[in-house]
């Protein structure tokens, strides 16, 4: 892979990797870092792809697996934070579903995100996350249920 074919993918791509990994974490900063390896990964893998959508694909599907790593790593789950610093949230200045959809737990929130953000069908969520489509489905059904019940929880008016 060139330089130059590198530098296009990360100006298409670097948005909706952070985003996944964003949905995954809630942590900008852990956001950051995995964008990075996983970019890194892209760049150093040798893969050839016929088409933008299949890098896309490969790029989310990374992203979602190196996510899960950290999320389970003994690491991540006993250490503390050095210092109390709220984190501004990401989402706030671009969108007023996305905070609310933020509570809801990464498995559900990352199937609403394809679904409704990046406008992938139930059946390429299901081959990218490595999961069944009766399963992306049911996130779907229950995420839209969960994220109702939150949006009327915050005052917005019966959906």
């Amino acid at each position: 892979m060139t330089e130059q074919e590198f530098s296009r993918l990360i100006g298409l791509y670097r948005e909706t990797v952070f985003r996944v990994a964003y949905c995954y974490t809630k942590s900008y900063a852990d956001s950051e870092d995995i964008s990075q390896e996983v970019f890194l990964k892209l760049y150093t893998s040798g893969e050839t792809f016929e088409a933008d959508e299949n890098v896309r694909a490969w790029l989310i599907t990374v992203t979602a697996n190196r996510c899960k790593n950290l999320l389970k790593s003994y690491w991540y789950r006993f250490s503390l934070p050095l210092t109390e610093v709220k984190e501004q949230s990401y989402y706030e200045a671009e969108d007023n579903i996305m905070p609310i959809m933020m509570k809801l737990k990464p498995k559900i929130r990352t199937v609403l995100y394809m679904y409704y953000y990046e406008e992938y069908p139930v059946k390429d969520i299901a081959a990218i996350l490595g999961e069944s489509k009766t399963a992306v489905t049911t996130r779907l059904m229950r995420g839209r249920r969960q994220l109702k019940d939150l949006l009327i929880k915050e005052g917005y008016h019966e959906l």
